[in-house]
């Protein structure tokens, strides 16, 4: 494990694997960087690309300094990137996704390519008013210090199937997905707004937009609102995929756009 410090204070834990260009992976709600899914990913990645993998704010072995702000996540990922030399690539997935465009608009030509897979705005007003009513019940449950019910409510909320929710306990990264709970309301409120889709017309980085053909109808929506705003935005809809996207399948996609 190696650790950096953002801007504000905090203590960012990260782990590199692999070489060639330097890609940085902002993961989505839930995650952290030793959760299976996340090292399997890293994994693959780390055949074409020295990935710096990194535990947000809050999460797994990173600091939580207070209060919490879109602008520290964003000056979090700028930390990693001068870690990684004081340029990269990044790769956001979900809500990772959303922090990624937001880091394209905001790092400059720190950011030198941006892929967004899924990013998980909401899509319409409709959609916005019923994540309203998930975040307030997650908030509740957090105020009231019940982490297992605040991460299961969420991820029912946000479709994950019943079975895997169910089976989540079970899981060897089940303790550290309990203990992140709290961020889940940093993650509410980086998607609960409808695509930026006016300051996305601004970003001035080259950006692929990707989704997954089985991913829910409004992430496809938002997808392609995206791909339209951002100048040049490069959009593929990964055939067999859905949320959690298969890396194998994600790679070559990766390589063909962020090293040519």
């Amino acid at each position: 494990m190696k650790t950096t410090t953002s801007k504000d204070g905090t203590v960012l834990a990260y782990d590199v694997h692999g070489s060639g260009p330097a890609l940085v992976y902002v993961t989505g709600a839930s995650c952290f960087r030793s959760f299976m899914p996340i090292v399997q990913d890293v994994k693959q990645f780390a055949r074409e690309f020295t990935v710096y993998s990194y535990d947000r704010r809050g999460r797994g072995d990173s600091g939580n300094t207070l209060p919490w702000t879109v602008e520290r996540e964003v000056e979090d990922i700028e930390a990693m990137i001068d870690a990684a030399g004081g340029k990269a690539c990044l790769y956001g997935h979900s809500s990772g996704a959303v922090l990624a465009l937001e880091a394209a608009l905001r790092l400059g030509d720190k950011v030198q390519k941006v892929v967004l897979y899924d990013a998980s705005y909401v899509h319409d007003e409709a959609e916005k008013a019923e994540y309203d009513v998930l975040g307030q019940a997650v908030h509740k449950l957090l105020e009231e210090g019940k982490k297992a019910e605040a991460m299961r409510a969420f991820l029912k909320g946000i479709g994950m199937p019943k079975a895997f929710v169910f089976l989540l306990p079970l899981f060897p990264g089940w303790r550290t997905m309990k203990a992140l709970a709290p961020t889940l309301a940093y993650d509410i409120a980086l998607t609960r707004d409808v695509p930026p889709v006016e300051r996305a017309a601004g970003v001035a980085v080259p950006t692929h937009v990707m989704v997954g053909q089985k991913s829910p109808a409004a992430l496809h929506d938002v997808a392609s609102q995206l791909a339209k705003a951002i100048p040049n935005a490069r959009f593929t809809e990964l055939a067999g995929q859905d949320h959690m996207v298969g890396a194998k399948v994600l790679l070559p996609r990766l390589v063909e756009f962020l090293k040519q």
